[in-house]
């Protein structure tokens, strides 16, 4: 057994120590350590440096979460403050700390106002746990027990715990550990260019929707407690759904009286240009699942609001709700989301977004589609997605084996871009920070490193 050692290693005796030790989130872990891991050594605003003093620009925010950049004195402040007064206090034993009560009343004042009430967990996938509870409780105290199915959607992104990966669609995960748990289904995703390119979007925004109907229809609606859903659905590609689906998924949970989930982990927090994604797409849900953006990956923070329709049943017929976490309100994350919210407030970063980088984005992203190699291209604030096909005018893809958007991947880790592929499809989500001349030297690098995509791909002859 080795000590631990404060001096500076070698990359290559960071990658030995890693691969000796640290078992990565969602890795081959074999491959890894054969290959060596990257090491981010330190950062400062939108910029990461690695343990060979190489600059990246990260244009996925971390893991969709530094919304506020790298470096915020005002978080590191809070932090440290908290940790000096109190640095751990837990919820439990009808016990709170000022920074969890504070924090909760920012929170109900920047979600819509239907929202008053915060259950914190220590991450997204941990809130999307509580949803589950809720939901079933909810619906338990209503006197009408049966409504325990949860409706979600095929490639969706809901946490890797046992409830919040069975709530995501993504086979990958279900494969492995006996998923999805009972009373959890799932309809087809929102996806219009893979599967609605024979009508127009508003029309196959509609159709999509439908099948959550099709779906309750069929399920009974006397047994389907909600329907849950990401705004823009993040980690599955940055699926963007027609401006017609959110609205008339409302009316569908509306007319069955189910309850409305959004997971707005990756959407909330000024991503999309509104404080929620929600209100980008235009519909009211009834629990919002919230993490990443709450501190800007800081410290781990999680938590659902909950909707006056759910939280006057809780706390008034309620009794005792079993369920809950260690770190629930943990003070230190909560300083730290309250430094993080209000520097939000004050940088005018939702509007930031809304009005300045957001539309400069969508307008200089939306270009990369004359690339040959770009099928679509699409944004949503601070959210992109192209997608790698092998014939612009067929829209023919490639072949899952050939992994293209893996060695597009590649080429911008090489070129200093953090850009993240999901299958073909070629993802960003950069901090809420980033100005229109970063920007423009995103794009420079991103085009960079299409043409270098683009002739390993005449090179193969993955292209015939």
């Amino acid at each position: 057994m080795t000590s631990h050692r404060t001096t500076a290693r070698t990359t290559a005796e960071w990658q030995a120590a890693d691969a000796a030790h640290f078992l990565h989130p969602f890795t081959d872990f074999q491959g890894l350590a054969k290959k060596g891991s990257r090491i981010i050594t330190s950062a400062q605003n939108i910029y990461l440096t690695d343990s060979e003093g190489k600059r990246i620009l990260d244009a996925m925010s971390g893991l969709w979460c530094v919304n506020v950049g790298y470096g915020q004195q005002a978080l590191i402040d809070a932090a440290t403050k908290q940790l000096t007064q109190l640095p751990f206090y837990n919820a439990f034993f009808q016990t709170a700390t000022p920074p969890a009560i504070e924090l909760a009343e920012l929170l109900a004042e920047v979600t819509p106002p239907q929202f008053n009430h915060v259950f914190f967990s220590g991450s997204g996938s941990e809130g999307n746990d509580t949803i589950v509870r809720m939901v079933r409780r909810y619906w338990d105290l209503l006197g009408q027990p049966g409504r325990q199915v949860i409706i979600s959607r095929q490639n969706a992104y809901h946490g890797s715990t046992m409830a919040g990966a069975s709530l995501g669609g993504m086979s990958g995960m279900h494969a492995q550990g006996g998923l999805p748990i009972p009373g959890i289904v799932h309809i087809q995703q929102p996806y219009w260019y893979a599967l609605g390119r024979d009508t127009s979007r508003d029309e196959f925004g509609l159709v999509a929707a439908r099948w959550l109907e099709d779906k309750i229809l069929a399920i009974g609606p006397d047994k389907v407690g909600a329907f849950i859903g990401e705004p823009v659905q993040g980690a599955g590609g940055v699926i963007i759904p027609p401006r017609t689906y959110w609205p008339e998924i409302q009316r569908i949970c509306d007319k069955y009286g189910v309850l409305l989930v959004s997971d707005e982990v990756i959407c909330g927090f000024g991503r999309t240009g509104n404080w929620f994604g929600c209100e980008t797409m235009g519909f009211r849900p009834d629990l919002m699942t919230f993490a990443k953006g709450v501190t800007s990956g800081y410290v781990p923070l999680g938590g659902v609001m909950v909707g006056d329709r759910v939280a006057r049943v809780l706390i008034d017929q309620g009794g005792e709700f079993n369920h809950g976490y260690t770190y629930s309100g943990h003070p230190v994350a909560c300083a730290v989301g309250l430094a993080n919210v209000r520097l939000i407030q004050q940088l005018g970063l939702v509007e930031h977004v809304r009005d300045d980088v957001g539309p400069y984005l969508a307008e200089h992203f939306a270009k990369l589609a004359d690339h040959p190699l770009v099928g679509d291209a699409e944004t949503c604030g601070l959210m992109g997605a192209m997608v790698l096909v092998k014939d612009k005018v067929r829209g023919t893809m490639f072949p899952d084996a050939l992994e293209v958007g893996m060695v597009c991947r590649g080429h911008c880790f090489a070129n200093g871009l953090i850009m993240r592929a999901v299958g073909d499809r070629m993802i960003i989500a950069p901090p809420l920070v980033i100005t229109r001349a970063q920007i423009d030297e995103m794009m420079v690098l991103i085009r960079r490193c299409l043409d270098l995509t683009l002739a390993d791909a005449q090179r193969q002859g993955w292209l015939h």
